[in-house]
């Protein structure tokens, strides 16, 4: 694992979130559109999990490791 820099990692995340509220707006519109292209919500959604599974794990980074 290396060794970033936590501002670097908080000014990711804060970049992180921003799409995926961005995202969420997004996927909102569409499905609200009657005849909205499915393979293109699918795409977003999946998108936004991945978005979400990397801000939880840049999250864990910024949580210092405790000696046993």
């Amino acid at each position: 694992m290396t060794c970033e820099d936590p501002a670097k990692i908080a000014h990711r995340l804060a970049e992180l979130r921003q799409e995926h509220r961005d995202l969420d707006v997004a996927i909102a519109q569409l499905a609200a559109v009657i005849g909205h292209d499915e393979l293109r919500l699918t795409r977003l959604k999946k998108r936004k999990l991945l978005l979400k599974d990397t801000i939880a794990r840049l999250e864990s980074r910024l949580i210092p490791d405790l000696d046993a």
